[in-house]
């Protein structure tokens, strides 16, 4: 477990540290409170803090508040009060900003170590619990809420701006399913989600089921021609799909549109222009890949 220290005393916070890496965690020691809170910000394998309440220039009760607002964004971080002064005000006022737990300073190792192994148990159900609130549980991808919230995270920041959006529909889904069950089109939904899960993870873009067989490729800094390039080698490995049903194969094709959202649009715009480039590609004769009327500029990126 990676965990972070923070005392106005460096002894305090290195012997703290040291206790808890002679158990096989990994501590990070601050004696300045909001260099430690920036170091929490930036490192996502963080998940527990253990904070005195006498820091500076940040102090503990401030500190645990700001810890709690990062672990409601949906990270899981265990956050435990550390204080000489063991009283029952202390505990309150540290429990009331965001603390998890409260241990006495200096703390008795047992002690320490307990309570350690009570925040990785927790951290874990946590981390659990967002998974799944954030996954669609057939295909494996983000389900739409967490699609969106990718977007979102993509406009608060500065790397690109434009962000390709390839939109996604299997060709005659429902025929499949009446024809063959719902096993088999439940089949298809694994087989196609993981085809986009793999190409999320080679363009560094996220993708999700958006529902029923419909699916979504976000791939920041690419605008539509590298996006069509992407959409492409979907198109073809869906294509590729074989499915064995009584001593057939099923086929899966899908049609797709592709369009590019610039930073400050709203998502909805970008998804509606591609939603038409799809729809243009099924009267089209369906295995298809469209682009948007008119396409948007391209990023300066290869597919």
């Amino acid at each position: 477990m990676k965990v972070v220290v923070v005392d106005s005393s460096r002894v305090v916070a290195k012997a703290v540290s040291a206790m808890l890496e002679g158990r096989g965690h990994r501590a990070l020691a601050f004696a300045d409170s909001r260099e430690a809170l920036d170091a929490v910000r930036r490192d996502a394998e963080i998940a527990a803090v253990i904070t005195g309440l006498e820091t500076w220039p940040i102090d503990g009760f401030e500190l645990c508040w700001a810890l709690r607002l990062i672990a409601g964004s949906g990270r899981p971080l265990h956050v435990i009060a550390m204080s000489s002064l063991a009283n029952t005000r202390n505990l309150a006022e540290a429990l009331d900003a965001g603390a998890d737990d409260f241990i006495s300073k200096p703390p008795v190792p047992e002690e320490l170590h307990a309570r350690l192994r009570a925040a990785e148990r927790l951290t874990r159900m946590q981390a659990e619990l967002v998974r799944q609130a954030r996954t669609d549980l057939l295909s494996g991808l983000l389900n739409r809420r967490a699609f969106f919230s990718g977007v979102e995270n993509w406009s608060a920041g500065e790397d690109h701006d434009e962000l390709g959006v390839v939109l996604a529909d299997l060709d005659r889904f429902k025929q499949l399913n009446d024809a063959h069950g719902h096993a088999v089109g439940d089949e298809a939904i694994r087989r196609a989600g993981a085809i986009f899960s793999r190409q999320a993870v080679t363009c560094g873009g996220f993708a999700a089921r958006f529902g029923g067989e419909e699916f979504v490729l976000a791939l920041p800094g690419r605008g539509c021609a590298t996006a069509a390039n992407v959409a492409e080698t979907l198109r073809a490995a869906i294509a590729g799909i074989r499915i064995p049903v009584r001593g057939e194969e099923v086929r899966l094709t899908a049609s797709v549109g592709v369009s590019a959202l610039r930073r400050g649009e709203a998502v909805a715009v970008a998804l509606k222009r591609a939603d038409d480039a799809l729809y243009r590609a099924k009267t089209r004769g369906r295995d298809l890949v469209m682009i948007e009327d008119p396409p948007r500029s391209d990023a300066a990126c290869v597919a």
